[in-house]
């Protein structure tokens, strides 16, 4: 059976534990209703009381908020709970944590990773030639690429950064779009447009776009090109065909790096076309020098309210599937 028990941590400063509490203790509130466990602070000393399994986690989960913490981060509601979601899995380094920085953006602001899943994407980009992240929405798998892209570019890694998606409407028929080919192919190339003023800003990204250093393109542009010293990413690529993928992978040169993602849940071609990232998987399986990094519901960064609808529809799609049976 069983026992009640009371832990013990100790803080080192009050501008720690406003920290670790949050706004309105709300962090605290998080881990106290989660693992059934009662957090008081007296002075320096943090006690976590309540029965024996909820009080040794959420001693270990703040033992990995102050490891956050001692890298300058502000401690939020949604780490909080990923850590608890992650914590009774006993998978990672106890003496690690998720956050693993890339690179500044234009206004000074630190990209890091946010959740394991997104720490190992970042590692294999680092070890590997060619990176396969296949994930849902919101895990960061375009952001985090166009990051290491501009990472690799700052350190003179590469010549030219190559952003590009294949040209498919999601579910929708958007009729004639106006203006000339590159207004035409503009709204599906937006994610990625977005992503590098962000992090770049506007006049160093405007300034590379007109000398052809990035380059923003329609996947059906890279057909009979050789890409060398770039940084590559096909983004969207679940709505490559097979022969799409097989083309954009043979187009890598020497000293380049490519980047692909997509979403296997949110293919938006023909029914009749099988998914070039869906089968790549099985082709590939066995190559060296390539890697392949599957992202889940826990790994999705927006809104927590994303996180439940995406774990939402995944029992409703496996409730389908079973009842097929």
């Amino acid at each position: 059976m069983e026992t009640a028990i009371e832990k013990s941590i100790e803080i080192r400063d009050m501008e720690t534990a406003m920290n670790l509490f949050g706004q309105c203790d709300q962090n605290i509130r998080v881990l106290e209703e989660a693992l059934n466990v009662k957090v008081t602070i007296r002075e320096n000393e943090l006690k976590i009381a309540g029965m024996e399994h909820g009080v040794n986690q959420a001693a270990e989960v703040v033992r990995k908020l102050m490891l956050i913490i001692d890298q300058g981060d502000i401690i939020t509601t949604q780490i909080v709970n990923y850590l608890i979601s992650v914590n009774s899995e006993s998978k990672e380094d106890p003496d690690e944590v998720p956050l693993d920085f890339v690179c500044l953006t234009a206004r000074g602001r630190p990209i890091k990773s946010k959740t394991y899943g997104q720490k190992k994407y970042i590692d294999a980009i680092r070890k590997n030639t060619i990176v396969f992240c296949i994930g849902p929405a919101g895990t960061g798998k375009t952001f985090l690429a166009v990051a290491m892209a501009v990472k690799a570019f700052r350190e003179k890694k590469v010549s030219r950064i190559i952003l590009t998606r294949p040209a498919v409407e999601a579910g929708e028929r958007l009729g004639f779009l106006p203006g000339d080919l590159q207004n035409k192919v503009d709204p599906y190339l937006r994610p990625l447009y977005d992503a590098l003023y962000q992090i770049m800003g506007p006049e160093t990204y405007l300034s590379n776009l007109e000398k052809g250093i990035i380059e923003v393109a329609p996947l059906a542009y890279m057909r009979g090109r050789t890409l060398d010293e770039s940084f590559i990413i096909l983004d969207e690529a679940q709505n490559t065909t097979p022969e799409q993928m097989k083309m954009f992978l043979t187009r890598i040169g020497t000293s380049s790096k490519a980047i692909i993602t997509g979403d296997i849940t949110q293919i938006d071609l023909p029914g009749d076309k099988k998914s070039g990232l869906v089968e790549v998987q099985k082709i590939l399986a066995d190559v060296e020098g390539l890697s392949f990094v599957y992202l889940s519901g826990r790994d999705v960064v927006r809104h927590e309210l994303v996180q439940r609808i995406i774990n939402a529809y995944e029992r409703y799609e496996n409730k389908g599937r079973d009842g097929e049976r």
